[in-house]
């Protein structure tokens, strides 16, 4: 099972595997605090489409677009599914800072990952 989490959220549930998916480290967050498996920073939006996207819900679908067209090819992707298919018998909690939890890359990831890992 994939979730989607916040990363400012007190670990719920220690035992699934947990993975930032931003290329910035969230402010305010130590790594201690952090609980991570994983930090894989180039799976998240290059920084041109990321300060584009400036986390303006208007812009979500075309952001969406833009970004699944920067994951095909990315390696940084792949290894993220080789991560989830390694920890098969975990769940899979995809780590982002932004505070709009329904509108960001992690929701994104989350989706195509379902699709990809079928």
């Amino acid at each position: 099972m994939i979730k989607v989490e916040r990363i400012y959220h007190k670990p719920a549930d220690m035992d699934g595997c947990r993975i930032l998916v931003d290329r910035l480290w969230p402010r305010g967050m130590s790594k201690v605090n952090a609980h991570l498996d994983y930090w894989l920073k180039e799976v998240g939006p290059s920084n041109d489409l990321r300060k584009w996207f400036g986390h303006d819900p208007a812009k979500y679908d075309e952001f969406k677009d833009r970004y699944l067209a920067e994951l095909k090819g990315n390696v940084a992707y792949d290894i993220l599914k080789e991560v989830i298919t390694t920890n098969a018998d975990k769940d899979i909690i995809l780590l982002f800072g932004a505070k709009d939890e329904t509108h960001n890359q992690a929701v994104i990831l989350k989706e195509q990952l379902e699709k990809d890992l079928q």
